[in-house]
């Protein structure tokens, strides 16, 4: 099956962790584009829409932490961004739960979209901050244990 968005190294922002979340974001939206593809009942498109919302949030969690703790200065554009996604997803899964409307090809290229031109600008724009104040660009293999 075709794939609505496709992992490349345009991407990817060069820290592991960003780009693992970034990349199950693709997965899902992928997942939600295979569903619509395969006229799967709009409950299982609802479902998948669920999970992007829920994992976008997690996922704009863990950026947006690292920001406060780093004390990064584009954190307030960067967050109402997040906000504002979040709030034009919302505002799609009640249109649908409400009005029994189907998940559309327009919300999937809509969100494709927006992560796209998200990662390729202003995710890409932190990154020099977030490198020049110690995130390292793999996951460390360090533990807990391994401090005591």
């Amino acid at each position: 099956m075709e794939q609505l968005l496709v992992w490349t190294d345009d991407l990817s922002v060069g820290i592991e962790e960003i780009d693992r979340q970034h990349k199950e974001l693709v997965n899902i939206l992928n997942e939600l584009h295979e569903a619509i593809t395969q006229r799967r009942a709009s409950s299982a498109c609802v479902a998948i829409l669920d999970k992007l919302i829920e994992y976008t949030r997690v996922h704009f969690t863990v950026e947006e932490s690292l920001f406060r703790i780093l004390g990064y200065p584009g954190y307030g554009p960067h967050h109402q961004e997040h906000e504002k996604l979040i709030e034009q997803i919302v505002g799609f899964q009640r249109k649908i739960k409400d009005e029994n409307s189907n998940v559309t090809f327009e919300l999937l290229h809509f969100l494709r979209g927006w992560l796209t031109h998200h990662i390729l600008g202003t995710d890409k724009a932190y990154v020099p901050f977030l490198l020049s104040k110690g995130v390292e660009r793999k996951l460390s293999t360090k533990t807990f244990w391994k401090f005591w």
